[in-house]
């Protein structure tokens, strides 16, 4: 839902709106779109009413803002997003264009933490206070999904006030054999202040895998403290005489830093210890990759191979590669050797965080379900400070400090998904959401660069949380293959680090280039496949609990027969053999002729209740005018032909395909990354604004509130109010003249 609020920011607005511009499009140069720009507080909107099309840019996502050279036509701005979206407007007017040139250079790049989105945002859909809709994350609860602390293992509060490291939780966990002095020592020798501390404990066979930031060596400093600590980490686990220390970064570049007094660990003073380079690049070579990447994806009708080109001089498979190579490295060291490991690059906030998650996906199936990954980012990205605010450019920031570090651990998230599809409870749109939302600045949970940050601005206090939103659009998320329990998905992933697995991911860095996606994600349609076949089932269990009731009530034994009642209920029924056989014969025919083949199963019980409607008249109508109805008498429970059409027209039986679907009941356009979505009443096509609303219903076993559109919400909330009213106090029996053919006519409206 987008919401236009008043912000701060309005003072940068000259000029809000700008008419007759185009919007031109790379792959047709010759068809732009003409319409209206209009420019909020938030957003820049392009609205193109022959199109029916509208163009939303967040201030925030966008990267640069860029005027070409004047043309005939006019006077052309280019704008780049972070999110990969490039458009390029041209506006008639040459002040105008720069206006909102000038307009959206201040708006894209707040001067101060405290005017970026978050602090401004109000949602609609959250009905409590900000407090309410922060779910705190629990270090310590995970810690102990681990089994930690044990014997080996403690959690300590010796960081409690940031003291020693205020890039670090409050809460870390070491060794238990490392004293305060330890932690003091191998802290004060250690850049920033990251000693190792604990991220993962392979419960299996006790290997942990510890995180820090690089040592203050030099070319020959060492400390005493900080050796102790690692034999302490290497003592944790018994079974094994030594331990990996990982460096990320390429050995030159270690190399290098030790002329900063920096560095890597001596081999002289560390003993039990294998060390390990890595060779991933650092945050400059990132940026520069992306650039590459980003020019290639702008091309205009590139040829194969000019595209393949690009592709391979921009490195950036290349380095996806490197940071999985690491991470299945580590995997392998802690699940398959259990061996302890150390993994640490230069600040221990980048590459460290990229391979320790990675690496813990790979080893835990809980990191792998929606709410583990939160977990995930929680603890190894911001618990253990990622700088997000530097890295991804939030408010005005050093150009040479932006890097693509959490884009590329989403890359790699992804190309996992490609090799285990049943392995991720979680899509493709569920990345690209929290990939937006890090640099959309909407939420909260990504402001600043560490816990410490969050904690002084008080951001849960005052912002909403982005996994509250998206707890609330949670079916939009899943992944309908994914097996918990598969044994090939639901422990340790080896994936398969060949160069020909890794994949250009066209849905992330193309996601904005209409023609060169296929129609319709697969992944929507098994979830549209698996709504349908869970409607339907909660359709039969409806149908089949309601024949048993109408049996129980009316004496009816499985085979047909009316049993003897003692109430004398039945006697009042007419003779079973009054009813033609051809009749019945005749019924079931055309009910066979008019059964859908996908839908035989929901037929069949339907055919079941005409089996029996000799015993189950007293559900219809004694007159044309009059209803009749069946009181049953141990609960009070109304059964009428009335409320049993309305609960069998309550669900739809054919939902329809979302091929050659290109708009919305409400002119909206779909596109590739458009999610279209059923009515589960009518089982129409509808974009996520006209299908907002859900409830139960009646034909359905289980009360849960699914989707329905506008129409059929009011139909069914008008439909529950009139079964509201006071049913006839005394029914009277109906005739089997009138019974027959109003249950044939139901059920065939419902074929039909």
């Amino acid at each position: 839902m987008k919401i236009f609020i008043f912000l701060p920011q309005m003072e940068h607005i000259t000029t809000p709106k700008i008419e007759d511009v185009r919007l031109l499009d790379r792959f047709n140069t010759r068809k732009p779109a003409l319409g209206n720009l209009y420019l909020t507080a938030t957003h820049l909107i392009f609205v193109d009413p022959a199109g029916k099309r509208e163009t939303w840019i967040q201030h925030m996502h966008i990267s640069s803002v860029e005027k070409l050279p004047l043309t005939t036509s006019g006077s052309p701005l280019q704008i780049r997003c972070k999110t990969f979206q490039t458009a390029t407007f041209v506006i008639p007017r040459e002040k105008s264009c720069q206006e909102l040139y000038t307009s959206l250079q201040k708006l894209s790049k707040p001067a101060t933490l405290n005017e970026v989105y978050a602090f401004h945002y109000k949602s609609a859909s959250f009905q409590t206070g900000l407090p309410a809709r922060w779910d705190p994350f629990d270090l310590k609860a995970d810690y102990a999904r681990m089994g930690v602390p044990n014997g080996n293992w403690c959690a300590t509060s010796v960081n409690k006030n940031y003291e020693i490291c205020d890039t670090y939780p409050k809460v870390i966990h070491v060794p238990v054999s490392a004293s305060t002095p330890v932690l003091v020592g191998s802290a004060r020798f250690r850049s920033r202040g990251r000693l190792p501390v604990l991220s993962y404990l392979h419960k299996d066979n006790n290997a942990s895998m510890s995180r820090c930031s690089q040592p203050l060596a030099g070319f020959s400093a060492r400390c005493l403290e900080d050796e102790q600590m690692l034999q302490a980490i290497l003592k944790t686990n018994p079974k094994s005489t030594f331990m990996y220390v990982v460096d990320t970064r390429p050995k030159i570049n270690a190399m290098v830093n030790k002329a900063s007094g920096k560095g890597y660990e001596s081999t002289d003073f560390y003993t039990n210890i294998k060390f390990k380079f890595l060779g991933i690049e650092n945050i400059h070579v990132m940026r520069n990759s992306l650039q590459k990447l980003t020019e290639v994806c702008e091309l205009k009708n590139p040829s194969m191979e000019a595209f393949l080109t690009g592709l391979e001089n921009s490195g950036w498979l290349k380095h996806i590669k490197a940071i999985m190579d690491t991470s299945a490295f580590i995997a392998r060291a802690l699940s398959d050797e259990g061996v302890s490991v150390l993994v640490h690059c230069s600040d221990g906030w980048d590459r460290t965080a990229q391979t320790c998650s990675l690496a813990s996906l790979l080893l835990d199936s809980y990191y792998r379900t929606i709410q583990g990954f939160q977990v995930l980012i929680e603890k190894e990205w911001l618990a253990f400070g990622h700088k997000f605010l530097d890295r991804c450019g939030l408010v005005s920031y050093d150009s040479r400090e932006f890097s693509p570090v959490f884009t590329q651990f989403v890359d790699c998230v992804w190309q996992l998904t490609q090799q285990f599809p049943c392995a991720f409870q979680f899509n493709e749109r569920f990345l690209l959401e929290l990939h937006d939302h890090v640099f959309s600045c909407q939420f909260g949970n990504f402001l600043g660069n560490c816990e410490k940050d969050r904690v002084d601005n008080r951001i849960s206090e005052r912002t909403y949380s982005l996994w509250a939103y998206m707890q609330e659009r949670m079916a939009d998320y899943y992944n309908p293959l994914y097996k918990a329990d598969s044994p090939a998905t639901g422990g340790i992933l080896r994936p398969n680090l060949t160069p020909q697995m890794f994949r250009f991911w066209r849905g992330m860095y193309n996601r904005y280039d209409n023609g060169v996606h296929p129609r319709e994600p697969i992944a929507d349609i098994l979830n549209a496949m698996k709504d349908h076949s869970s409607s339907l089932s909660d359709h039969v269990q409806f149908l089949e609990n309601k024949v048993s009731c109408l049996k129980d009530i009316l004496g009816v034994s499985e085979d047909g027969d009316v049993s003897d009642l003692s109430d004398g209920k039945a006697a009042s029924l007419p003779e079973i053999s009054s009813l033609e056989s051809s009749s019945e014969d005749s019924s079931e025919k055309e009910l066979d002729t008019s059964i859908p083949p996908d839908n035989k199963t929901l037929e069949n019980h339907r055919s079941a209740m005409t089996d029996n409607r000799r015993a189950d008249q007293g559900l219809l109508l004694n007159s044309p005018n009059k209803p009749i109805n069946i009181r049953r008498e141990d609960s009070g429970e109304i059964l009428s032909a009335s409320l049993l059409a309305e609960a069998v027209e309550s669900v739809s039986l054919n939902w329809r395909g979302f091929r050659n679907i290109r708009q919305c009941v409400c002119s909206s356009p779909f596109d590739h990354f458009s999610r279209k979505y059923h009515c589960w009443k009518c089982g129409e096509v509808f974009c996520i604004r006209c299908i907002d609303k859900q409830t139960t219903l009646p034909g359905h076993f289980y009360e849960r509130p699914v989707a329905v559109c506008r129409p059929c919400y009011k139909e069914l909330k008008l439909g529950s109010s009139d079964a509201a009213s006071p049913p006839p106090s005394q029914p009277t029996s109906p005739s089997i003249t009138t019974f027959q053919p109003q249950l044939d006519n139901l059920i065939n409206e419902n074929h039909n």
